[in-house]
C-alpha cells in the first residue's frame, strides 16, 4: 500500500489541477476549487489504473476528506 504522501501525489496527477493547490490528509474535497465530476472520475480511474481497486461515485460521496479517499485502498 503506498504511503499517504504518494496517494496525495497520485491525486495531484489525477485530478490535473489548473491552479496549483495544497493538499493534505485533512484538506476536504468540498473545499477544491476544481473538485467536480470530471475530477471524480479522474479518481475513479486512478484507483482502477494505479491500484487495482474498483470504486464507485457512492464510494466518493461518501468521502469528506482525501484522507477518507486514502482509506479506501485498505
Amino acid at each position: 500500500m503506498p504511503t499517504i504522501e504518494q496517494f496525495i501525489e497520485n491525486f495531484l496527477i489525477a485530478v490535473d489541477f489548473q491552479v496549483p493547490v495544497d493538499i493534505t490528509p485533512e484538506t476536504l474535497l468540498s473545499d477544491l476549487p476544481e473538485w467536480d465530476s470530471l475530477a471524480a472520475l479522474g479518481i475513479i480511474v486512478m484507483f482502477d489504473v494505479d491500484y487495482n481497486k474498483t470504486i464507485v461515485g457512492d464510494d466518493l460521496k461518501n468521502c469528506a476528506t482525501v484522507s477518507d479517499l486514502y482509506k479506501l485502498l485498505g
